[in-house]
């Protein structure tokens, strides 16, 4: 039988059970990073892609440390989505009941969108571990419903999503109500400015944990790029997905707007077209995700809010509708595919301004190939750089007929004039004998 790798973490006995109940053996790397750091009880900075297994990697070592005998809060987890907060705390669920602890440890969700006073009243007994977003849970921090003083570690997660969508300022006002040695997680894809300022106020001298790999599976994800050109979103999508058929098509926009906008109109020529962004209600919210475990949708039109949180199982194929500005954002929507040993594709509808993310990405090692829809097949067409790839290689030829050009020994009268012709004429000649040898090999 297979040792299990955890067992060098030196964790509790009934953490035997959670990690065969999970069936976890081998750390991720991410894990591997995280869990002594937490034991530890040092704070920390985590960056790793999506699905790496950060989750678990602060879970399992702060369940390990629970004291049930303590009727206190002990740790806080903070996330910026309802739909995350909801995730997380299945994840809590799961290991209080393999772990066969249910009747003496407690966890809370503090979400808004719920009865507060039914959440106030369930509070008169401190839970151990907290769950939710930073809005509520501040909200009965205030209230005086709920007392975080007694807790020795936080988790923040999905940080500059929290800056994205503004709620940086509650987990700043949440950390006040804390201990000021509290033990501090913070984990995030990017380390924006503003985000920042926040680290440097909270912590001194954290551990940071930076997993840089390529993400899951990479080598079955494929990558395409489609020219918009002037072209309806919703006209191409239906094109390309007449010739793919996805499982679960994930579509990606910019905005909220865009979002309605383009679910509508596929809507509209039949597609099963599904929708998740930051502006729907916690009743619509609730009802987009039951429709998606029933797998009512075959496509699903989301803001970023759903790269980062939501665990959409299934997902066949990425559509950036949209193309982002940052590379890491397009990393993470991308990996919401090609997971656990599936294969994955990726469709981007690119326009002249998205040229620069594009270039950046294939810099990082994103192999893109070039396509168009065309009287319903796939057409491989030149690249996108092409033009610029021509324009590098002529001046790769100039520079060296350069080289090959005679300088005079004394200056004479237009000596500037005769060396660019012979440049000139050079350049022709290793042009001429380029393509010659282009035309044997082929």
């Amino acid at each position: 039988m297979e040792q299990n790798k955890f067992k060098t973490y030196q964790f509790q006995p009934f953490m035997y059970n959670v990690l065969d109940k999970l069936k976890f053996t081998e750390p991720t790397p991410i894990q591997k990073e995280v869990i002594p750091a937490v034991i530890r009880k040092e704070s920390l900075i985590g960056q790793s892609h999506t699905g790496s297994g950060k989750t678990h990697a602060y879970l399992l070592p702060l369940f390990n440390r629970v004291k049930e005998d303590k009727k206190e809060v002990q740790f806080v987890i903070t996330v910026p989505t309802r739909e995350l907060a909801m995730q997380i705390f299945e994840e809590v669920k799961k290991m209080i009941t393999f772990s066969d602890k249910e009747e003496v440890l407690r966890a809370k969700l503090l979400i808004g969108g719920t009865d507060k006073q039914k959440m106030m009243d369930k509070l008169k007994e401190p839970p151990h571990i907290v769950v939710g977003t930073p809005g509520r849970i501040l909200d009965l921090v205030q209230e005086g419903a709920l007392d975080l003083y007694s807790a020795s570690a936080m988790v923040v997660d999905e940080a500059d999503l929290l800056i994205d969508l503004g709620l940086i300022q509650e987990v700043d006002e949440i950390l006040v109500k804390m201990k000021r040695h509290t033990q501090l997680m913070v984990f995030s894809a990017t380390i924006p400015v503003k985000l920042q300022h926040f680290l440097k106020k909270y912590m001194e001298n954290p551990k940071h944990i930076h997993i840089n790999d390529k993400g899951p599976a990479p080598e079955k994800m494929e990558h395409r790029l489609i020219p918009l050109r002037h072209r309806s979103k919703a006209e191409l999508i239906m094109e390309a997905t007449k010739l793919i058929n996805p499982y679960l098509a994930l579509i990606f926009v910019n905005k909220k707007e865009n979002a309605d906008e383009l679910a509508g109109e596929l809507t509209e020529k039949g597609l099963s077209t599904g929708i998740i962004h930051g502006g729907l209600t916690p009743r619509e919210r609730k009802r987009v995700l039951k429709n998606l475990k029933n797998l009512d949708f075959q496509y699903i039109v989301a803001t970023d809010l759903a790269a980062r949180g939501i665990d959409i199982p299934g997902v066949s194929h990425i559509f950036n509708a949209e193309l982002p500005k940052d590379p890491e954002v397009y990393l993470h929507r991308v990996g919401r595919t090609a997971r656990a040993g599936l294969e994955g594709t990726a469709i981007s509808f690119y326009k002249e301004q998205d040229l620069p993310l594009i270039e950046k990405l294939e810099k990082s090692g994103i192999p893109f190939t070039n396509f168009d829809v065309k009287n319903n097949e796939w057409v491989e067409i030149k690249d996108w750089n092409q033009r610029k790839k021509r324009e590098q290689k002529e001046n790769d030829l100039q520079e060296e007929a350069w080289k090959k050009v005679r300088r005079p020994k004394g200056v004479k009268p237009g000596y500037k004039k005769k060396m660019k012709r012979e440049a000139e004429q050079i350049k022709n000649k290793m042009k001429r004998n380029q393509n010659q040898n282009n035309k044997r090999k082929k």
